[in-house]
Parts: C-alpha cells; structure tokens; sequence
C-alpha cells in the first residue's frame, strides 16, 4: 500500500536528520550512521514507513562509510536517475513511500556487481528473532 503524506505529516513524523535525507534527499556524513558497521541478521526497513528494504545477507563493508548492499529485497526499491550535483548517478528511493535513500552504483560484489549506498537515517533495523 503506497504512503502518501503531507510535508508537514512528514515532518511530524521525522527527526530534523530523517526528514533532510529521506524527504529533501540529503545525505548523511560518512562513518556517522549508526549501522554502517552493523553486522547483526535481520531486514533494514524504511524509517518512513516500516517497508522491509535490505537483508543483512545482502550487506557488505564497502569501506564508503555507509550502509551498502548488493541487492535490494524484490520490488522494494525504485531506481531514478539522478543528474545533480553535476554528475550522473541512480537515485534509490523506497517504492512504498518515495522516501529517499541513497545511491546505487555498478561496483559492487558479485553475485550482482550492484552497491546500493544506503544513509543510515533511512533505515530501521529489524532483528532476526
């Protein structure tokens, strides 16, 4: 089910950082996030809206100081391209509520070769029981 929200219902919602990276598509500074060096087993969800995004059998150290991943879980993620900052990228933003995510780059480990570069802040993590 698709989230739809008001800017201020976001903001309600949202701590300051949250609502900068997710919904301003900001970024977090690197080293920062607290699970970029989070090695339990269970799913990253959406902060925004509790959508499961990641499994952690997915996460790999990419040394970036961020989050990263080499595949998404099926239809969670939606992939747009991204030209600002003067520079050509794919934007990663959450299929269920469009909150912004980070980036997906094509230097990843197999079996993808994918590294979706993920802020910490948009991220909720659920472990496995």
């Amino acid at each position: 089910m698709q989230v739809n929200k008001t800017e201020q219902e976001w903001k309600e919602q949202l701590t300051d950082e949250e609502f900068y990276v997710c919904r301003q598509h900001g970024t977090e500074a690197p080293f920062s996030g607290k699970y970029y060096n989070n090695k339990e087993s269970g799913t990253y969800n959406c902060i925004c809206c509790n959508a499961p995004l990641f499994q952690s059998s997915t996460k790999f150290d990419s040394g970036t100081g961020w989050p990263s991943y080499y595949e998404s879980i099926e239809d969670a993620v939606k992939e747009i391209k991204d030209i600002s900052h003067g520079m050509l990228r794919t934007e990663v933003r959450c299929s269920n509520c469009d909150a912004h995510l980070g980036h997906l780059f094509p230097d990843g480990p197999e079996p993808t070769g994918q590294r979706y570069c993920i802020n910490s802040v948009c991220l909720d993590f659920q472990e496995e029981k």
